[in-house]
């Protein structure tokens, strides 16, 4: 039998309690989670580094796979994301939504990925609640002017920060 092998893909910069939320629950939906660092040379000024981005993650999922009997795969990727997603073999790009700005961005990006990619099928897993606010672009923004960031990331996230 087969393994179903998921797809998410993002900055992760930081990794938020938002991210995990969404990683939590895909794992009840695949049996390999492929979570995919993106590397961007549009982004400027960024909190973490490629290479801490993956490190962090790594610690996270470690403990959530074990726990939600999931295999976890971190790669990087720039390019096409339908691409990086055929070459880890997965069949399902998983994608988070907070609001419905992120659901039209999101439809006009599945509607792109089905002309490319009609093999992939993207879910969405609307954010729970207590998380829904949770923005890595806020959570940067109020790290880089010194705010406190501790209810909107992993315990980790705010090691490695205190440690750059």
């Amino acid at each position: 039998m087969s393994k179903l092998v998921g797809f998410y893909p993002g900055s992760f910069d930081p990794l938020t309690n938002g991210h995990l939320d969404v990683i939590e629950r895909a794992c009840k939906l695949v049996d390999t989670l492929v979570v995919a660092v993106g590397i961007s040379a549009t982004k400027k000024n960024p909190l973490f580094v490629h290479e801490d981005r993956i490190a962090i993650l790594d610690q996270v999922l470690g403990p959530v796979g074990k726990r939600t009997d999931t295999e976890f795969r971190i790669v990087d990727f720039s390019g096409l994301m339908v691409n990086a997603a055929r070459e880890n073999g997965a069949k399902l790009i998983i994608r988070g939504l907070r609001d419905t700005t992120d659901y039209n961005y999101e439809m006009q990006m599945v509607g792109m990925n089905a002309q490319m990619a009609p093999d992939l099928q993207t879910v969405f897993l609307p954010s729970s609640p207590p998380v829904r606010h949770i923005s890595a672009t806020l959570v940067r923004q109020i790290a880089e002017m010194g705010g406190d960031i501790s209810a909107f990331v992993p315990q980790i996230v705010l090691k490695a920060l205190k440690s750059k």
